[in-house]
């Protein structure tokens, strides 16, 4: 059994890590609850401006996305994997990795470049896959106009003929305690859905024509898309390190008891020991 001093010494360093990590878990707490408005309050948006490219490509006739929809025969594959810049968040950052790893099976024999997103993904992957760009610096200034630039450079690559299909690997965030890793195609632009619903909904005046709006709004929904993922990444992390830090600090207290325990139990024997040496002396002095 340990010595007392030692006993001491890890229930003071535990302590010192529980202080810690309850700290960690209410800075993300407060940091989760912004992150989450700010996706609740973009996810109407993104749903309403997928909707309405949807409908109007679907009254169209031949090719209605421009280069942005053309169909090619997949060998060169650009995934982007949006991860987080920190640790200390679970398994948040390890399952967009698996997720990737498990692409580039799918993908076998065909080229696959990935492009990071958050530097726990850029350090993950750089040594089992081929990392063309590292965007991690995107979360220190999260706006649109910040994401749309990396959207509008993954778009030329695909209008150039880098690439002929680019995904986006994320988590999306469910609640605080739940983040399910998604695999999202970003180029090329799926099918529209010609279905009778969707030509009905499309009761509007177009001004100046049909073709021209979408046009214009395709590049716009490619950017809310890539930005949509983003934010949902970053609330995810947020929700994923506060129930992490929550559950370590539970760990750390019921450690905490276990050795406190233990601490008293040694200090119990230890004294007992004295007790009985004292009356040991006294009767080998009586005798």
């Amino acid at each position: 059994m340990a010595n007392l001093k030692e006993i001491r010494n890890r229930i003071a360093s535990v302590s010192s890590t529980m202080q810690i990590t309850s700290a960690m878990k209410m800075v993300s707490a407060a940091k989760l609850k912004k992150a989450q408005d700010a996706i609740t309050a973009m996810r109407p948006y993104s749903e309403k401006l997928t909707e309405l490219l949807q409908n109007l490509s679907a009254t169209l006739e031949g090719d209605n996305g421009g280069v942005f929809a053309e169909q090619r025969a997949v060998n060169k594959v650009l995934i982007v994997a949006i991860t987080s810049n920190r640790g200390l968040c679970g398994a948040f950052n390890a399952n967009v990795i698996k997720q990737i790893k498990a692409l580039q099976e799918v993908y076998a024999g065909k080229k696959v470049d990935v492009m990071a997103i958050g530097k726990k993904g850029n350090d993950g992957l750089k040594k089992t896959c081929n990392i063309v760009d590292n965007q991690s610096s995107v979360f220190d200034m999260l706006t649109f106009e910040n994401v749309a630039a990396i959207a509008q450079d993954l778009m030329d690559k695909f209008a150039a003929g880098e690439y002929d299909r680019i995904e986006i690997v994320y988590n999306h965030f469910k609640n605080a305690a739940t983040q399910i890793v998604l695999t999202e195609q970003f180029l090329p632009l799926a099918p529209a859905e010609t279905t009778e619903t969707a030509t009905q909904a499309t009761d509007y005046i177009f001004e100046p024509s049909k073709e021209e709006i979408v046009r214009s709004l395709v590049p716009l929904s490619l950017k809310t898309q890539l930005y949509k993922a983003i934010r949902d990444s970053f609330a995810s992390e947020h929700g994923a390190r506060m129930t992490a830090m929550h559950k370590a600090t539970d760990n750390a207290t019921d450690l905490r008891n276990q050795l406190k325990l233990t601490y008293n139990k040694a200090r119990q024997a230890a004294i007992t020991g004295e007790i009985l040496e004292i009356v040991g002396g006294a009767e080998a002095l009586n005798n």
